[in-house]
């Protein structure tokens, strides 16, 4: 056979004797015996006939995998698949079958059958803190070809040939969690462990499992875990993490510092925590929070939690809360008599409150800046009949989403449309029929047609791509002004937000028209 490629050039020729029809076979065996008449015998074979054929050098190689799509194994394997598969998990792994192989197609899945599996193991791992160590398997080769530092200490210059390699500063799940990763390409990911396998990742050089590890952090992430995520993303060098974290921190102040997870940050995060600018909270609430902190390091550092050593703990760091800015009565109330201050320094911020002449102060006297919120206005215009807008105990209720992350802090409300009048308000938001934040206030209204702002105790934190409800309830003066000409989509600065009808209504309100005219929002 005579093959060339697409360009015409000879590539190979082969010839295949088993090939040649059966005419050709016989002849050719009898010509070999009669030796020196061979000449004239091959003279009356048929002539050999070659086959040109075109390679096509660009064609796509079929992988496995395209070969034999994946299906499901026979009742007979499944019991094996699923029992080496328990095997890797218990870390007792022996194949006991002798052709194991045979049971996937693929290289993917024969090499994720390695997974913490002994067989043919060249080196093992002592993971985790003396007292809580577990002994994992490794192939050497597998390990090199995920891992930079793994080619480094088993094929480098300076590689050691140990049989065992003792890991103290790594936790057994997260490096289960990593070895996973390498050998089955596979990302499990657990929110007890995210960060330690992050470590991990960092590690050993991992980028796509590291990359994973923040996405997920990045989703999961809360007022309630926001401080502990900015230490570690600091540490971790991961900007955009430490900025999620930051914008969570700066719109939910108060729940942030009055989480646990505050608590366990570091002192270098605290500083930068207590210099925030743009922290929207109370500053009682961030006092009460540096006080916190200080009585759990106290005990880290092992330290009765006396008044003296949480100022010692604080340091200089008790500066950077702006005792100056806060209301007289939170002062009076709270930082005045927690006996953390000197008796000059609260007679200095008593004086700061009250002489024409001030006192020069150690604390920062400048007020935060807080965040500014924004007002997304879903109406072109407002207007008031006789008969209109009436409440009796019915809903007002709209859905909406957002193309951005942000942190909804409350609604703006239509008013009376017959002179002044006082609102008792009942606002809701809900996801999915949950709800996440309510509160039942009250507002003057002018008789004015402007919005009148109705708060959220905390602000909410909205995630993009997903429908939310708002709602309220009000009862005051029945009728008042409502919005018209409502649009369905509305640019705000950076985020856009998407409005339609929501079933939750029974008072009128929808898209086109009625009552929340605003969404008010942190960004």
């Amino acid at each position: 056979i005579l093959m060339v490629d697409e360009k015409g050039k000879n590539m190979k020729c082969l010839t295949f004797f088993l090939m040649l029809p059966e005419t050709v076979k016989n002849r050719s065996k009898k010509s070999s015996k009669k030796g020196s008449s061979s000449s004239s015998s091959s003279s009356k074979l048929p002539p050999v006939c070659y086959e040109i054929i075109t390679l096509k050098t660009k064609k796509k190689k079929k992988m496995a995998a395209d070969i034999f799509p994946r299906k499901k194994p026979a009742n007979t394997n499944t019991t094996a698949v699923q029992q080496y598969h328990q095997q890797n998990l218990n870390n007792n792994n022996t194949i006991p079958a002798p052709n194991w192989q045979g049971l996937y197609p693929t290289i993917r899945e024969r090499n994720a059958v390695m997974f913490n599996n002994d067989l043919m193991a060249d080196v093992h791992f002592v993971v985790g803190p003396p007292g809580g160590t577990q002994r994992l398997p490794g192939h050497k080769y597998v390990l090199a070809v995920g891992s930079s530092v793994f080619h480094a200490m088993f094929y480098g210059e300076l590689a050691e040939d140990k049989d065992e390699i003792r890991i103290p500063d790594v936790e057994p799940a997260a490096f289960l969690a990593m070895l996973k990763y390498i050998y089955c390409d596979e990302i499990d990911l657990a929110a007890d462990t995210v960060l330690a396998t992050l470590y991990a990742a960092k590690k050993y050089i991992v980028p796509h499992l590291a990359r994973a590890c923040v996405n997920f952090l990045e989703t999961s992430l809360s007022a309630k875990n926001a401080c502990v995520l900015l230490s570690q993303s600091c540490l971790f060098e991961e900007p955009d993490l430490t900025q999620r974290c930051w914008e969570v921190i700066d719109a939910q102040a108060e729940l942030a510092l009055k989480s646990e997870g505050f608590c366990d940050i570091d002192f270098q995060t605290l500083e930068s925590i207590l210099r925030r600018e743009t922290l929207n909270a109370k500053e009682i609430v961030v006092f009460e929070a540096a006080l916190n902190w200080a009585e759990v390091e106290c005990q880290r550092q092992e330290l009765m939690a006396t008044i003296e050593n949480k100022r010692k703990v604080l340091g200089k760091a008790l500066y950077l809360i702006r005792i100056p800015t806060m209301a007289l009565d939170d002062f009076a109330n709270g930082a005045a008599q927690s006996g953390i201050l000197t008796l000059n320094e609260t007679n200095d911020i008593f004086l700061w409150y009250t002489a024409a002449k001030k006192p020069e102060l150690q604390f920062v006297s400048k007020p935060r800046k807080g965040l500014v919120p924004q007002r997304c206005h879903r109406f072109q215009s407002c207007a008031y009949r006789s008969n209109q807008w009436r409440y009796r105990g019915r809903c007002d209720s709209i859905q909406f989403a957002v193309d951005k992350r942000v942190f909804i802090a409350g609604f703006g409300l239509y008013g009376s449309s017959c002179g002044s009048a006082e609102y008792s308000a009942k606002i809701e938001l809900k996801r999915q029929g949950v709800i996440l934040g309510q509160n039942l206030s009250k507002y003057f209204s002018d008789g004015s047609s402007s919005t009148f702002p109705v708060w959220f105790e905390y602000p909410v934190q909205i995630e993009p791509d997903t429908f939310y409800t708002a709602s309220v309830i009000l009862d005051g003066n029945e009728l008042s002004y409502f919005g018209q000409e409502g649009m369905t989509e509305v640019q705000c600065g950076k985020v856009t937000v998407q409005f339609q009808c929501s079933s939750d209504s029974t008072n009128g309100t929808g898209v086109q028209g009625g009552q929340i005219p605003e969404l008010i929002f942190y960004a």
